[in-house]
């Protein structure tokens, strides 16, 4: 059994309306619910008169609208976004194109998969460039407001959180949900950088994360060390599973995933394959070609 995380999952909020959550913060949820978005896109607005956008969501009329009126009478200077999925990009040119403002993100591209491809989440954005890229520890400011961009790569390899610095606060994206774990999808996923970067967020002592999917995590270190230690615990899982004589990613979903939902095996299976290249590059376990979900695998032994 994986380590237990306290998930936060209850949230009080209507679609497409701008809730005020914070001193600088304001929280709208886009009305695209689903097996990866939990209750939808929260779009995040930051500040007051002069503001930022992060994760401006998916693309649709209702959804653009909803993000004029709850800046009506203000001005949006900046659109960032986390990483360029279709839950998450889709509406930044769009919005930008309207509001004047120009979009930042991490121009780091994806990392394209040498062998199998199953479509996860949302699916990649793939037309999305920004206006200008931003880098780990680039600073931006308003009227009253700093942004801090803090590289989290693992979900994605371009995957950029941002911190609030006058709030102690940061917006994750998916590199932290509050309801529940993070795919990690090899090969643009990455299990190390992965691990690296909780460590990373963990040591910030941050007072708020504010994700992209979910309500907010309070208690943030603890949280985001049960996060850790959850991965540590799936990837004994998966060296049990090679230790038991199971060769094949699907049959190992089948047990360590009973209990989650089986429309998230698929995306379970290249979670267990992010591990599984982790172990082929520690050189803990062996591989039939380079590492795919459909390939064989099995454990290596010390000499």
């Amino acid at each position: 059994m994986a380590a237990k995380i306290p998930f936060v999952r209850d949230m009080d909020f209507t679609y497409e309306e701008a809730q005020q959550v914070s001193p600088l913060i304001r929280r709208l949820v886009a009305n695209n619910p689903g097996p990866f978005t939990y209750k939808g896109t929260g779009v995040y607005i930051i500040g007051r008169g002069e503001v930022a956008i992060i994760d401006p969501g998916p693309n649709t009329q209702e959804h653009l609208d909803a993000l004029l009126r709850a800046v009506a009478g203000e001005r949006v200077t900046h659109i960032f976004v986390t990483h360029r999925h279709n839950d998450h990009s889709p509406a930044a040119h769009p919005l930008a194109k309207l509001t004047g403002a120009k979009v930042y993100a991490s121009m780091i591209p994806p990392k394209p998969s040498a062998c199998d491809e199953l479509r996860l989440e949302a699916g990649d954005d793939h037309v999305f460039q920004p206006d200008l890229d931003v880098k780990d520890g680039d600073r931006f400011s308003g009227p009253g407001w700093t942004l801090e961009a803090v590289g989290t790569p693992g979900h994605t390899a371009n995957h950029m959180a941002y911190a609030l610095l006058e709030e102690n606060a940061l917006f994750p994206g998916d590199h932290i949900m509050g309801w529940s774990t993070t795919i990690i999808g090899p090969p643009d996923g990455d299990m190390s950088e992965y691990l690296a970067s909780l460590a990373k967020v963990r040591d910030r002592d941050f007072v708020t994360l504010w994700p992209t999917h979910g309500p907010p995590v309070r208690e943030v270190r603890p949280f985001v060390q049960a996060y850790l230690d959850h991965r540590l615990d799936r990837e004994a899982q998966v060296l049990a599973q090679l230790e038991s004589g199971k060769r094949l990613i699907k049959d190992m979903v089948v047990e360590m995933y009973a209990d989650v939902d089986k429309r998230l095996h698929p995306a379970a299976c290249h979670s267990v394959l992010a591990h599984m290249v982790r172990l082929v590059e520690l050189g803990r376990a062996g591989c039939d070609g380079p590492p795919c979900v459909d390939n064989e695998y099995w454990l290596k032994r010390s000499a």
